[in-house]
């Protein structure tokens, strides 16, 4: 486990592919166990630590989660990423150009869809506006980086619905790369998906200082070269 940082009220670490945030039926240790076991550890603390998850990451996704270590920061980072106020999450994201979708160069694009989320399959699905328990979703992106056959693009939420980026994306004709769910060709070798939660800006919930949080690629020659020409 990679810590990026760390205070008295808030803690944040480098997810891999292969964690999960909170405990699910797959009964794996999730990555806020692992958290509280390292701060347990080295702050010596006896009985049970606390730790608040106040975001999640699917599975397949890499990159920076952020834990609150104290009730207090819990109650204002939750609010904080409730109203999409004083903190800012950017996504990276390794998208194919072998269907012909080498998108313009030419600033910022806005997507602006509903999506409607299937429990069974756990898949979100862009509907049309007004169909039954769809929700808004609203993101942007830029092309920041080019390859051979991919494209990086840079990613801003303005909502956060059930599998957004990776949903509006394919929608779009490009689907994240490894991302078989969502139409992609074929999976990553490590078995995730090419999304990547870059950054965490916020104002500190407790001191209401500034603070940018980042999360390094993956450890991955496509990954790096794209990263390279930023």
């Amino acid at each position: 486990m990679q810590v990026l940082y760390e205070d008295n009220h808030i803690i944040a670490v480098s997810k891999t592919c292969h964690e999960i945030v909170q405990g699910d039926k797959t009964g794996d240790t999730p990555l806020s166990e692992t958290v509280k076991a390292y701060i347990k550890e080295k702050y010596q603390k006896p009985g049970e630590v606390f730790l608040g998850v106040t975001h999640r990451l699917d599975r397949p996704t890499t990159g920076v989660v952020l834990f609150a270590r104290t009730s207090k920061a819990l109650t204002r980072l939750n609010a904080m990423f409730q109203s999409h106020e004083q903190i800012q999450k950017t996504y990276w994201a390794i998208v194919s150009t072998d269907n012909g979708n080498r998108i313009s160069d030419n600033g910022e694009v806005r997507l602006e869809n509903y999506l409607w989320r299937n429990e069974k399959q756990n898949k979100s699905f862009v509907v049309k506006p007004g169909t039954k328990d769809a929700k808004r979703a609203v993101l942007s992106y830029k092309v920041v980086a080019r390859a051979e056959r991919y494209m990086l693009l840079e990613i801003n939420l303005e909502t956060g619905r059930h599998h957004q980026i990776r949903c509006q994306l394919a929608a779009i004709g490009l689907p994240i790369k490894g991302d078989l769910k969502y139409g992609a060709k074929r999976s990553n070798p490590d078995g995730g998906i090419s999304l990547h939660a870059r950054k965490i800006e916020l104002i500190h919930p407790v001191s209401k200082q500034p603070i940018s949080i980042t999360a390094p690629v993956p450890d991955d020659a496509l990954w790096h070269a794209l990263e390279q020409q930023i």
